[in-house]
């Protein structure tokens, strides 16, 4: 549903995505993202929830496109911990996969800033854990329905204040298009839960949401620079070390391990993201480091001239 939903609103959520850089994508990064969870799923074994949750979750990071994409992927990757072993999800066990992929995804990016698809997670975390606690703990189906609906609720108030809370989107007078994002997948959850339809009034009154309204995403000005996405095999310690070199070089750097299983040598296969003015210098530091695989490189906008196939 997810998968649909997202395709349905991309042309939306791409109008409205300024922010962190205005490259008009959000909608179809977090399709394309959805979109390799959902072929995982379907072409493996039934699973408990955490295990199909994981399935979805390394896909995602194999394939995550952008900044909305790439934290979505860390999230799914999170949610799935709690949930191991559980042959069906409860209200508790929503509160917790919630609040861990909020943790999650916070850390993985090296400047989190509020008003994006970070505080909208955090919000619908808190939503869940608060009316999950009101229940004391009731595992029953009605305990689900109440925190998946806070979850939503309080997601949707905070997609409204990420327009006041970011000046970029204050300016152009929208909402986050990656909180957008998230809220929707999150009605595709309580819809499947409730054995219901998607809310039709979910993004009514959203700054910059309905059909009618302009592209503003176009209107921006152009911002030179790359986005270079990677799997790099590190330790812990490279990984940082990396890190700390792609903060100085560039922005939007998101940096989370793909699986929490290390290999013989005590390296975990991370997935990278940062916007970089040239890619080549972005992959010389990669590459100094160990050897990336399932490399992206894509123009931030369309009057940057480097020749991405060069350095590829």
């Amino acid at each position: 549903m997810a998968e649909q939903t997202l395709a349905n609103h991309s042309d939306r959520l791409n109008a409205i995505n300024i922010y962190p850089v205005a490259d008009a994508d959000t909608g179809t990064n977090l399709y394309l993202t959805v979109r390799a969870a959902s072929q995982a799923v379907a072409e493996a074994e039934p699973a408990d929830v955490g295990a199909t949750l994981a399935i979805a979750g390394r896909a995602a990071m194999e394939q995550a496109r952008g900044n909305s994409g790439t934290l979505l992927a860390v999230s799914l990757a999170a949610m799935a911990e709690p949930l191991l072993g559980a042959q069906r999800l409860s209200g508790p066990l929503l509160a917790a996969a919630l609040h861990r992929a909020q943790l999650r995804a916070w850390s993985a990016l090296s400047e989190p800033m509020p008003g994006t698809i970070l505080s909208v997670l955090e919000a619908a975390a808190r939503g869940a854990i608060s009316s999950e606690s009101a229940l004391n703990g009731d595992e029953s189906n009605q305990a689900l329905a109440e925190a998946v609906d806070g979850a939503v609720c309080a997601a949707r108030d905070a997609v409204v204040l990420t327009e006041s809370q970011l000046d970029p989107l204050t300016r152009a007078g929208v909402v986050d298009a990656g909180g957008v994002g998230l809220l929707l997948i999150l009605d595709c959850l309580r819809a499947v839960i409730l054995g219901e339809v998607l809310q039709e009034d979910l993004m009514e009154g959203l700054s910059g949401y309905k059909v009618q309204d302009p592209n503003i995403a176009l209107s921006m000005p152009e911002q030179e620079g790359v986005e270079v996405m990677c799997t790099i095999s590190l330790t812990p310690l490279a990984a940082a070390g990396l890190r700390l070199e792609l903060d100085g070089m560039g922005d939007s750097v998101i940096m989370s391990a793909v699986t929490e299983e290390p290999d013989a040598m005590g390296a975990y296969p991370w997935r990278l993201h940062v916007h970089v003015p040239s890619a080549a210098v972005a992959l010389e530091a990669i590459h100094a480091v160990g050897d990336p695989n399932n490399v992206s490189i894509s123009a931030l906008t369309a009057s940057v001239s480097e020749d991405l196939h060069d350095v590829l």
